[in-house]
Order: C-alpha cells, then structure tokens, then sequence
C-alpha cells in the first residue's frame, strides 16, 4: 500500500477533526519518530482548537521522561520502540495535559538506526481514552524515511478514529 500524500493525510484530520467535535473530545498527541507530524496535520484545519489541545515532540529518552513521564528504568530494559514506551508516553500525555483523548508514536523511520530485531519501518502507536486502558500496535511500514512517517501518522489518525467508537 502507497504512502498516503498531503491530500489523504489532510482528508483524514478533517474527518477525525468532526468527529472529535462531535464526540466532544479533545485531542492530545506524543510523538517521537513523527516529530509533531500528526499535530501538524491536525491543527491545519480550521477550527481545531474546539478539539486540539496539544502535542509533545519527544524524541530523546530526556525528552520523553520530562514531558511524558516515561520511566528511565522501561527505556533502559525495552527501548523507546517498544508497547511498554508508547503505553507510558500515551498515558503520560494525558497525565500532562486536558484532553480526553490521546495517540503516541514511536517508531525507527530510516534510512539508520535500525536493527534484526527492529528494523526500520517498525513503529508502535498508542491510544487511549481518559479512565480507560492504553491499546498498542505494532507496526511494520515499507518504504524511505518519508514513506514510513506519512504511514505512522496516517494509522494514528485511523487508532484515533476507532477510539471514539
């Protein structure tokens, strides 16, 4: 499957856009392998401050432990690409913020910093309602740097989506 473009990406933020003011939800995003990607595409649309409440970029192990709350000792005994890094970043973007909902992301984009055991195009991305449980996946996306990013944001929007039920 294609790496979704501008238009696909924007199509999706609008109708995950409505539906969270529908709902009356307000959005909070983690990312790390996205570097605000998906907060980009969501605050492009007009009016998305009526169910956009922040986004964090937290690409260092710092990073995420100041912003998300994510434990030194998970980084060290699983990486930051892991269910147990992106289950602390999405529960910490709700600790840290006033939304009802939020989505993390970590992942290994390319063209480096891949290994046999996570090679590049592997990303988690998280969910999860206020007073609910943190849902994870696991990911394996083709294609350049580009390519896995556009993927990432585009199945975190769609997480997003099914979340609000």
């Amino acid at each position: 499957m294609p790496a979704p473009d501008d238009d696909a990406l924007d199509r999706l933020a609008h109708a995950l856009g409505e539906r969270l003011l529908a709902t009356r939800h307000m959005l909070v995003t983690a990312e790390s392998c996205t570097g605000g990607w998906i907060a980009k595409c969501m605050t492009d649309v007009a009016g998305s401050s009526a169910w956009f409440d922040c986004g964090m970029a937290a690409y260092s192990y710092e990073a995420k432990q100041a912003l998300l709350g994510v434990r030194p000792q998970t980084l060290e005994a699983y990486g930051a690409v892991s269910r147990e890094t992106v289950v602390e970043m999405v529960s910490g973007a709700l600790v840290h913020s006033g939304a009802s909902v939020a989505v993390a992301v970590t992942g290994i984009a390319g063209p480096g910093g891949g290994s046999a055991d996570k090679p590049v195009g592997t990303v988690w991305i998280g969910w999860k309602r206020r007073g609910g449980y943190a849902r994870a996946e696991l990911f394996h996306f083709d294609g350049d740097r580009d390519a896995v990013r556009r993927q990432t944001v585009a199945a975190a929007l769609r997480g997003v989506d099914g979340l609000l039920g």
